[in-house]
């Protein structure tokens, strides 16, 4: 088995029992495989759920006691964090391995600065021969609790390490064509070579009501793994040898997605798959031509725009026929965008940015 870097992402429905608690033999086989594919010369990095699950105990709200708002949430968040990690390094110490708590938030993959010293924090240890396992910031963070985050953050970590593999444990076998709870002609989809419209058909909601990320957001992650050029494995965490068995790409072991062989780089693949938009901005034929040549958006190719968003947001860019091609951050804010559209350079009012979009902060969409 060649060397590689892995990403191993956790869902909090792996690690948990039917009362919503942190289960120990769950984390101690993760922590197992992940020993024996570290002893074969992996580098390998977990980016784990479960601070919530592992803080309700503390306060005596487990199974039906679990609060639902989000504030409520995000404080157990910071009580459970250290026994999350705790319970890791307790697995990983039985194994002579070391644990390295490390806590992202979304920003420090689109500003350049954070973006580097998250890199280099992990790369460090990883050198060191440490396993660092990765949580969003719950305490702090909107979307994570909400919107399972943490399958695109494994997805960003896969990318800003250079893994080789990214493997999404979950409570089920992969994408079925149905849901195999309801349609016992369900099968698994085996292969993916691009994850298209009729792809994301097949993911639907959370099967977990412990869990925050659904086979939606598992393959909204495998689509940055495979425009940042990683391989995705979608699995079961339950299943024997599950790691080494995906590092040794073998078949029929889960839902498979593949690279594609165009890549983008990190600050591009946040605007693309991670973060929302706020509007859209219509533009003519000329500027769709101008775009896709790698021009920034300039005002005279601006039709319209819809919505209401601000400088620093991010929107979706239509043609004339209202096909999204495009996404990017813009610089003028959709009052702006809407009283300078068709203007000239020369004719902006003065302190406008004379771009929409820079071309360095736009994305073509696949």
């Amino acid at each position: 088995m060649m060397s590689k870097t892995v990403v191993v992402k956790v869902g909090t429905s792996s690690i948990t029992n039917e009362d919503g608690e942190i289960s120990q033999d769950s984390v101690a086989k993760i922590c197992s495989e992940v020993a024996e594919i570290k002893s074969s010369g992996n580098d390998v990095v977990i980016v784990t759920s479960g601070a919530i699950a592992a803080g309700l105990p503390f306060l005596g709200l487990t199974g039906a006691n679990r609060p639902q708002d989000p504030s409520t949430l995000q404080a157990i968040s910071a009580i459970g964090q250290g026994s999350l990690i705790g319970t890791y390094r307790e697995e990983l110490s039985k194994h002579g391995l070391l644990a390295g708590q490390v806590l992202l938030a979304p920003l420090d993959f689109f500003v350049r600065s954070q973006y580097l010293h998250a890199r280099n924090t992990l790369t460090k240890l990883i050198d060191l021969g440490v396993i660092p396992v990765v949580n969003e910031n719950d305490a702090i963070a909107d979307d994570e609790i909400r919107f399972g985050d943490n399958d695109r953050i494994a997805a960003l970590v896969a990318h800003l390490v250079e893994a080789d593999l990214l493997v999404l444990l979950t409570d089920t076998s992969g994408l079925f064509t149905a849901d195999p709870r309801m349609d016992s002609e369900a099968s698994l989809i085996e292969e993916i070579i691009e994850i298209d419209q009729e792809m994301e058909i097949f993911a639907g909601d959370s099967s977990s009501d412990r869990g925050s990320g659904g086979m939606a957001s598992k393959l909204a992650a495998a689509k940055i793994a495979s425009w940042s050029g990683v391989r995705t494995v979608i699995a079961d965490a339950s299943r024997a040898e599950i790691l080494k068995d995906a590092c040794n790409e073998v078949n029929g072991i889960g839902t498979v997605v593949h690279p594609r062989d165009t890549h983008l780089n990190a600050r591009k693949l946040w605007i693309a798959f991670a973060v929302g938009s706020a509007g859209q901005i219509m533009v003519d034929n000329g500027a769709r031509k101008a775009l896709e040549g790698r021009a920034s958006l300039l005002p005279t190719g601006v039709v319209k725009s819809i919505g209401d968003f601000e400088i620093g947001d991010a929107v979706e860019i239509i043609d004339e026929k209202a096909k999204i091609f495009a996404k990017g951050i813009v610089r003028q804010n959709s009052e702006d965008v809407t009283s300078n559209a068709g203007l000239n350079t020369s004719e902006l009012p003065e302190g406008v940015s004379h771009e929409v979009i820079h071309t360095d902060d736009l994305v073509i969409l696949p």
